[in-house]
């Protein structure tokens, strides 16, 4: 293959006599006789240097190639006498497939993250979101090897629902019907008339139909994008994101916790060791503490804390928020990462919230006053994946779901579950995004993902 090849011939421990590279010019220089251009394929952050001379038949179409024209190299790879490079290529012949213009966007100098928003299309040609892709890649393949280790099965959940999981409303609603003559009935919308019938949205969580595959074939997880119509334009929200979701039967919540903090270290581990060249970068230029938080996650047993405690921590601190600290509230992001980065100085899990902030679906403890959720907490990030287990009681869950405000009949099947052969079960999920924000040190959650969907903005 011709493309994604620098990355192998710069680990090259001999010359290897004829290549072929296919890339881009990132920059170009002349001297007398001679070219000298550094290509980039996409495969390392790393350029390879060309030398072109005035033999090639159409060096002078060579000379008028600029920053971003496309090209296909061949010739002989060999040691580089100069300095910077241990490799580079005598060209023997250049293929020229695509010129770019000098009012190609991307030359060779710093460019802001918000400029480089504007232009998503072409970002990906960058060092920094050359590597954060990269790096997305190579921790999407880790998800799905850690659970093939474990012996999880891998399943599809819909991404149309007709119920809210997270029973907030931030839905995304979905019709073919013609919004401009919406059929009425008594004033309200027809649903009728509409493709399922019934009001259908975009899906905030595969969980409730995982739970479905996890209390028959045991140990699941999904992986895939999920959708919230939250309008909140910060740091660490988008309207669509992706979510590993593991859900587990015959699980309590102590080995949930297990769980969730093994599945951490171990991406962490897998990033130090399968993207270090990447991460210099990202230590360089990003966050100069980078690998030494990251080897502390990669390293630390998680602290594990109840609610109560954190919020008896936080009151006790004499450090001012910007939210109050009382128990029945839920903690912000402020409160996690004093917790996390100030008093503990490590990751941590806190457990067994109020029932009276969480989701139908978690298990009410003992005390009838909270459930058996937990989040675990990173540095830099705060709350990177949520979980609980799941309450397996019928009439629990059934009152729960009143409490909510939410329709039985629209959730008949999960209710049902809890009839037939109903199982301790946990789960939960990690936001995708969010870790691949740990891993750089990038702080804003749309520079982590190629295209990201955000209030007032669906571009590309």
């Amino acid at each position: 293959m011709n493309r994604n090849k620098i990355a192998s011939l710069l680990a090259s421990i001999n010359p290897i006599d004829f290549v072929c590279i296919s890339g881009w010019v990132r920059t170009r220089r002349d001297a007398k006789t001679f070219s000298f251009m550094e290509i980039n394929d996409g495969s390392c952050r790393s350029n390879i240097q060309v030398i072109a001379d005035d033999t090639l038949k159409n060096y002078e179409a060579v000379k008028k190639l600029s920053t971003g024209s496309a090209v296909t190299v061949f010739g002989v790879l060999r040691e580089s006498p100069g300095k910077g490079q241990r490799w580079e290529i005598e060209a023997s012949a250049i293929e020229i497939h695509g010129l770019a213009p000098d009012s190609f966007p991307l030359q060779k100098k710093r460019h802001s993250d918000e400029f480089l928003r504007e232009i998503c299309h072409l970002r990906p040609r960058t060092n920094k979101y050359g590597a954060v892709f990269r790096i997305r890649s190579a921790l999407s393949s880790a998800v799905h090897q850690f659970f093939k280790d474990h012996g999880f099965f891998y399943i599809h959940t819909p991404i149309l629902t007709g119920s809210d999981c997270e029973g907030a409303g931030q839905l995304f609603r979905v019709t073919s019907m013609d919004m401009e003559n919406l059929p009425k009935i008594s004033g309200e919308t027809d649903y009728q008339f509409d493709f399922f019938k019934k009001p259908a949205f975009l899906t905030v969580s595969g969980q409730l139909e995982a739970e479905m595959l996890a209390l028959a074939l045991g140990d699941v997880y999904t992986f895939g994008p999920t959708f919230r119509a939250e309008n909140s334009n910060t740091s660490r929200h988008m309207a669509e994101f992706w979510m590993v979701e593991p859900e587990m039967a015959f699980c309590d919540l102590d080995q949930n916790m297990a769980h969730a903090e093994s599945f951490i270290r171990y991406l962490v581990n897998r990033a130090l060791t399968h993207c270090a060249d990447d991460l210099e970068l990202f230590s360089a230029y990003v966050d100069k503490t980078l690998l030494t938080t990251l080897n502390k996650i990669a390293s630390s047993n998680f602290i594990r804390l109840t609610y109560t405690e954190a919020i008896d921590i936080l009151k006790n601190s004499n450090k001012i928020f910007q939210y109050d600290i009382d128990w029945g509230s839920d903690l912000q992001t402020e409160h996690e990462r004093y917790l996390c980065e100030d008093h503990f100085n490590g990751p941590l899990i806190i457990y067994n919230y109020p029932a009276s902030i969480k989701p139908f679906y978690m298990r009410v403890n003992d005390d009838e006053k909270t459930v058996g959720a937990m989040d675990v907490i990173v540095p830099r990030i705060g709350e990177i994946i949520g979980g609980s287990r799941r309450e397996d009681r019928f009439d629990v869950l059934s009152e729960r779901m009143a409490e909510a405000g939410l329709k039985q009949d629209d959730y008949w099947w999960y209710l049902e579950s809890r009839r037939y052969g109903s199982v301790p079960h946990s789960g939960y999920g990690l936001g995708f995004d969010r870790l691949i924000m740990l891993i750089t040190g990038i702080t804003n959650i749309r520079d982590v993902i190629p295209f990201p969907r955000t209030p007032g903005n669906i571009e590309f």
